[in-house]
């Protein structure tokens, strides 16, 4: 019982800390480099366009889609090593 229990919160914990560092990632990406850092990124050129609109306009979406297949690719192992339900 105890054992259940201590596997559970493992497991929550490792949920919730890779569910917070997605969310970081993300906010950095869309928020940080299409917004704030923009002006900083706007001398380098990628796709006839500056580095900081391809991050607000495409850049931010296909790293939200990576974020999705790597938190779907560590959660399946996360459940294997501690049997989550």
């Amino acid at each position: 019982m105890a054992d259940d229990k201590a596997k559970a919160a493992a497991y929550w914990s490792a949920n919730l800390r890779l569910i917070v560092g997605s969310l970081i990632v993300w906010a950095l990406v869309s928020f940080g480099f299409g917004i704030l850092l923009r002006p900083l990124l706007s001398g380098i050129a990628v796709g006839g366009t500056d580095l900081g609109f391809w991050f607000a306009q495409q850049g931010s979406i296909l790293t939200f889609i990576g974020i999705i297949f790597h938190y779907a690719w560590r959660m399946n192992k996360l459940d294997e090593e501690l049997g989550g339900e």
